[in-house]
């Protein structure tokens, strides 16, 4: 799931414009046939920042392997069930990741 995320432009660029609080973004999507969209963020939450953090960190090392822990702790604070290290769908994480970074707004 988070090399998938990892690979979502509009996702890193949203992110990497959210850490900058009361900042305007302008989304734009020609894939999706969209007009422009404005949106004034405000101060990024934990998790979004632990989040951006982590794409950061994918996308820029060179030491190969990359341990989304602080990402881990944030998500285990929204969403207790993913404490104690058991197994889960995939599908949960993202839902509760990406509810979790919508929650933050």
């Amino acid at each position: 799931v988070l090399q998938n995320l990892s690979q979502t432009p509009v996702l890193r660029e949203l992110l990497k414009e959210a850490k900058m609080p009361g900042a305007t973004v302008k989304i734009e999507s020609p894939e999706l046939c969209m007009e422009p969209q404005l949106i004034k963020l405000d101060q990024p939450g934990p998790l979004t920042l632990a989040m951006y953090q982590f794409l950061t960190e994918m996308q820029e090392t060179k030491k190969g392997v990359v341990t989304p822990k602080e990402l881990f702790a944030q998500v285990c604070k929204k969403a207790i069930r993913f404490k104690g290290y058991q197994q889960q769908d995939s599908h949960e994480l993202l839902r509760y990741l990406l509810d979790g970074m919508r929650a933050e707004e």
